[in-house]
């Protein structure tokens, strides 16, 4: 049988009640004072109830032991209880610390990847590691580019200007152009080269290809030849024309005037040469250089015609007829004719083609 609790006084201090028998009062009466004051039970001999209350939370208590097995700490129970059992073990002082103090945690350091040294030791500004570009070996480089980049800027730029001025002015103001700057020549023709090696098809290939099937006896004139790719691509007898001399077989000439006999050629060849603004000059000497019953080979952009019946019309007042035109590409067309008989000289309404202007950039 349990006794009532106890009952406390404001100034006295607590009366106690007598004592249960079997259970001394003093257990009793300090067990409740820690239930009052909010603290853990004290584990006695015989009592469940209290060994439940000195228990930790599972989760708090896998935590710790977790903290402890990290830290290389014994189990709880090691600790409680020493190696034979009966006397509890004291943990281990760490080194470094005093018996008083309370051991410290171990903070691992983690480790990043190893850094290997360098193969050699940078002994200068100037010096650097095999395989490695420096700053100085960099630095040529980019200038190297730069220039070679605004040079390429500068042929582009005076290549449009000279293409312009050509298909813009008459044949004698061009010649007397290269004439006086013959540097400006070569440059108009390296420029032409690299626009060549952007298009489709190279039309002075279709120009070699027709002369292959024809007779090598016959003599051809190429009018604006440039690097005499057909007079090297076939077995005849060609004259090449041109404003400046980009091979030692080019006749330096107007294209109005050129040095050759009258009714003393069998193919007359215009391969992107028809650039002056006084066409009818340019064609009414070709008229006169051809044998009656002779062939003109046009090759042009095939933006410059505005019209290809007005052209072929005109082409018919000045003595030629058309026998062929390919006007399957997007980009030239190919236009053959053969020469019925003498120009006429009043001016030919009709005769017109557009500038091939290339873009700024």
């Amino acid at each position: 049988m349990f006794v009532e609790e106890e009952e406390w006084s404001d100034g006295a201090g607590p009366r106690r009640a007598p004592q249960a028998p079997g259970r001394p009062a003093s257990a009793v009466a300090s067990r409740k004072r820690q239930r009052r004051r909010g603290l853990p039970g004290v584990c006695t001999a015989g009592t469940g109830q209290d060994e439940e209350l000195a228990r930790k939370p599972p989760g708090k208590r896998r935590q710790a032991a977790k903290r402890r097995a990290a830290a290389g700490e014994p189990r709880e129970r090691e600790q409680q209880q020493g190696p034979d059992g009966d006397a509890p073990a004291k943990p281990p002082i760490p080194p470094g610390a005093t018996a008083g103090e309370p051991p410290r945690k171990r903070r691992r350091k983690k480790r990043g990847p190893k850094k290997e040294p360098l193969a050699e030791p940078l002994a200068g500004l100037g010096s650097v590691t095999p395989g490695l570009p420096g700053k100085d070996a960099a630095a040529p480089d980019r200038s190297e580019t730069l220039r070679a980049r605004m040079e390429e800027r500068l042929l582009g730029a005076r290549f449009r200007y000279l293409n312009e001025r050509l298909y813009t002015s008459s044949s004698r103001e061009a010649a007397q152009l290269f004439r006086s700057d013959p540097e400006a020549f070569e440059i108009y023709h390296r420029g032409f080269a690299r626009q060549v090696a952007r298009w489709p098809q190279n039309p002075t290939d279709r120009i070699v290809r027709y002369l292959r099937k024809r007779p090598a006896s016959l003599v051809v004139a190429d009018f604006g030849c440039g690097d005499c790719r057909v007079a090297r691509s076939v077995p005849n007898q060609v004259h090449c024309f041109d404003l400046l001399p980009l091979c030692p077989r080019i006749t330096v000439c107007d294209m109005a005037q050129v040095p050759l006999e009258a009714e003393s050629v069998d193919v007359g060849v215009f391969c992107l040469a028809l650039m002056g603004t006084n066409l009818q000059e340019i064609l009414e000497e070709a008229n006169r250089v051809l044998k009656p019953g002779g062939t003109l080979l046009v090759a042009e952009v095939a933006s410059r015609f505005e019209s290809i019946r007005t052209f072929l019309s005109a082409m018919a007042q000045l003595g030629f007829r058309s026998v062929s035109k390919d006007l399957s590409s997007s980009f030239f067309y190919f236009l053959e004719f053969t020469k019925t008989g003498a120009p006429r000289r009043r001016p030919v309404p009709g005769l017109r083609l557009l500038p091939c202007l290339y873009k700024r950039r």
